[in-house]
């Protein structure tokens, strides 16, 4: 710890693993050449279909019809995992509360895909594990942030990559598409070319660059601002946010135009977009303004449908929804950047966001607990500025608790950057570790420094 404060301060920058009992339910399991595992299940036997007969004379393929479980625990305790996701051939469940799932159908060819919030997500073969006793290696991520631009300045770069190296810090979040609706890499997204997203590609090769941090035991998430883009909004004003003035789409405090979220063509393009990223290796994909509009003339925005707290809060989870069950394939984890405020209130805080349903489809809840972004405190503390670490960990504690204890859920985005709110103080690294400290005493999923 007294190590990562010394360079952030000189930094800018801010039942049986195969339980066949009675409980599972059966599944297909395919064996070569007579193999045939003990089981009460019926075995059949077909000749093998295949284009290549000669080289396959006289083979068969036995089918055994048995139930198919497994389990899930923690590598370093033993303990069984209740709720990872557990995704294969098509179908997604959770395990149970002794860590225990049984699949419905399986493909042997196909492998088993698991995640748990605290865990590396695993890829399980079934030749190397046919009784599915699966053993996750908890990890936290702790990382920072390069912007769309910043990713491409070597300089800059390697000072990120050095402080990862010496400190306990273990990934880096890169824009995949950024605030501007700009994309860093030419993904194989026919619309983004369209509208001219690819027109500054901060990237040269993204596998290369994933392989690389990789192999530096880095773990990677990719950013994609969702309904907080210029480009799109203004190349399909269809899908934009209307102001009723202009008739125009409608921009923010920034002068950069959004799309309307209750537009589901622009849930494609994202989702498009989030599918090229996990396809070229990142270990993680985060939305960020995955929500409704705080700040600009509000009130003569003009939505598709009535913006109000039923349509926002359905049109939200209905998009993280298809997000979450489109990623499933590809064995990333899924993350969404949520208001520190969320947590403190019972209604959608006006942007479509409640705590407890966006963690029905969110690997992650990274809450930006940024003390200045707190504009009338919390209970107790009036000035936010001045108490790092208690704004962090009882927003951490309120959220534990509305979600049932999951702190591993929860990855806050925590304050690197100059207070903007109240009185312009630097957050130094003394600031920064009081942040931290409060993250590790809530037993958070690690933290972001943004």
């Amino acid at each position: 710890m007294k190590r990562i404060v010394q360079i952030l301060l000189i930094m800018t920058l801010g039942l049986l693993l195969a339980l066949w009992g009675c409980q599972m339910q059966p599944g297909m399991m395919t064996f070569l050449n007579g193999a045939n595992p003990a089981s009460n299940g019926e075995v059949t036997s077909k000749k093998s279909a295949t284009s290549d007969g000669a080289n396959n004379q006289g083979g068969t393929i036995k089918t055994v019809q048995v139930p198919l479980g497994g389990s899930v625990s923690d590598q370093k305790t033993g303990q069984p995992i209740e709720g990872a996701t557990i995704f294969h051939d098509g179908e997604s469940l959770f395990s149970n509360a002794d860590g225990s799932f049984a699949l419905n159908k399986v493909d042997p060819n196909l492998p088993i895909l698991v995640k748990a919030a605290g865990y590396k997500q695993l890829s399980v073969s079934l030749s190397e594990n046919p009784k599915l006793k699966i053993s996750m290696r908890p990890f936290d991520a702790k990382g920072l942030y390069l912007t769309h631009f910043g990713v491409s300045s070597k300089v800059l770069r390697n000072k990120v990559l050095g402080l990862i190296n010496e400190t306990e810090l273990n990934s880096l979040v890169i824009d995949v598409k950024g605030d501007r609706g700009l994309l860093s890499y030419k993904y194989d997204v026919p619309l983004a070319a369209q509208i001219g997203a690819h027109k500054l590609p901060t990237i040269k090769n993204i596998k290369s660059f994933i392989e690389d941090l990789h192999q530096k035991n880095i773990y990677v998430i990719g950013r994609i601002v969702v309904f907080k883009d210029n480009l799109l909004a203004n190349a399909r004003p269809e899908w934009a946010i209307i102001d009723t003035r202009t008739k125009k789409p409608w921009a923010d405090n920034e002068h950069l135009a959004w799309v309307d979220p209750f537009r589901k063509e622009v849930w494609e393009y994202n989702i498009a977009i989030a599918k090229e990223a996990a396809k070229a290796g990142f270990d993680e994909i985060q939305f960020d303004y995955m929500r409704f509009p705080t700040d600009g003339r509000l009130t003569v925005a003009k939505y598709s449908q009535p913006n109000n707290m039923e349509n926002r809060v359905r049109t939200i989870n209905s998009f993280l929804e298809k997000a979450s069950r489109e990623l499933l394939p590809y064995n990333v984890y899924f993350s969404g950047d949520v208001f520190g405020y969320v947590p403190w209130n019972h209604n959608d805080t006006d942007i479509g966001q409640r705590i407890e349903d966006v963690a029905k489809y969110l690997d992650y809840i990274c809450l930006m607990v940024y003390p200045s972004g707190y504009h009338l405190g919390i209970p107790g503390y009036r000035n936010p500025v001045q108490h790092p670490r208690e704004i962090v960990y009882n927003t951490l504690e309120k959220a534990k608790h509305r979600l049932g204890g999951r702190s591993k859920k929860l990855r806050p985005w925590l304050q690197n950057f100059r207070d903007y709110a109240f009185d312009r103080r630097p957050y130094t690294g003394v600031e920064i570790r009081l942040q931290i400290q409060a993250c590790e005493q809530a037993n958070s999923g690690g933290y972001l420094l943004w």
